[in-house]
């Protein structure tokens, strides 16, 4: 687990929320910021090596069973490394230790989130309807896994 307030975790998150305000309608930017990722219900969780942070995945419980991948993204210096791949198996095993039987995102359906999309049904998520607090909209792709 790592602290939203940590001063490298607020850079990143800066980069994470800029990137995502710059590809998506400002409605449709559900990204974390800090005092989001400090709610009870998230836990954020982060990727260093030799102390340097290189990625950030977070998972929120949604109740009954269910959980949601939030705030997923690995610095670009180190894109290309596995980081991303890595940070989410770790969330899926998280999530299975918790006792969840579905885990589910949103993420953009525009070109810039197409890597992640790819990443997300590479693990086994599929495509799915809107969860949650979530309205349909052509601006989100919505994706969930079975951990049953």
């Amino acid at each position: 687990m790592d602290d939203p307030r940590a001063a490298d975790v607020r850079e990143l998150l800066g980069i994470h929320l800029a990137y995502m305000k710059s590809q998506s309608p400002p409605e449709n930017v559900f990204a974390l910021d800090v005092s989001g990722l400090l709610d009870p219900a998230v836990t954020l969780y982060s990727y260093r090596r030799d102390g340097e942070l290189l990625g950030i995945g977070a998972l929120k419980h949604l109740g009954d069973r269910c959980g949601e991948v939030k705030s997923m993204h690995t610095a670009a210096a180190a894109r290309g490394a596995g980081i991303g791949r890595t940070m989410l198996t770790y969330l899926i095993g998280t999530a299975r230790g918790r006792g969840y039987h579905l885990l589910s995102l949103e993420t953009g359906s525009m070109a810039g989130f197409e890597p992640a999309r790819a990443l997300y049904a590479s693990a086994g998520f599929s495509e799915c309807e809107a969860f949650g607090d979530y309205q349909p909209s052509p601006h989100s792709t919505f994706m969930a896994l079975s951990l049953t």
